[in-house]
């Protein structure tokens, strides 16, 4: 089939590491609606109309970490497609995924209501519960073996 009715859109987000060593921030998800009572990235947000991925992240570590960053601070580490295997457009997914070694401020809970934590974690024991993407990129990352652009959900990928 070729044509307007195979096009779909994609959900674009950016995940925000901060590394200190070879530990990992990670934040515990509450009233959010999605992966509560997981630990995923310490930052993290769906990109804005006219923004870069990047800038995302900066913007999603000021509002959830409380953190100021330049985009020089950040590392890209893949660019993640990803689908839960439905063909619900809102589950078409693509992932900027970023490291930080540096940046200003005590990182912090931001937004109490939806974070009910932010602990460091050594990424060679990340704990449990975790969102499967998020665990494969921090594994990659532990191993120093992170692929540019990695999938994830795909029956025949």
């Amino acid at each position: 089939m070729s044509g307007v009715q195979n096009r779909f859109a994609v959900v674009p987000a950016a995940y925000l590491y901060l590394l200190d060593g070879d530990r990992v921030l990670l934040q515990l998800r509450q009233n959010t609606g999605y992966m509560d009572g997981f630990w995923a990235a310490g930052a993290a947000g769906h990109v804005e109309l006219h923004e870069t991925a990047a800038a995302c992240a900066i913007r999603e570590a000021k509002e959830e970490l409380g953190i100021v960053l330049s985009a020089g601070d950040l590392e890209p580490v893949t660019v993640m497609q990803r689908t839960d295997g439905t063909s619900n457009p809102e589950e078409q997914r693509v992932d900027w995924f970023f490291v930080a070694r540096r940046w200003a401020g005590e990182p912090r809970v931001g937004e109490p209501r939806k974070c009910a934590e932010l602990r460091w974690h050594e990424l060679t024991r990340l704990p449990e519960p975790m969102p499967p993407h998020e665990r494969a990129v921090l594994r990659e990352l532990a191993t120093g073996t992170p692929a540019p652009f990695s999938h994830h959900g795909f029956q025949d990928a």
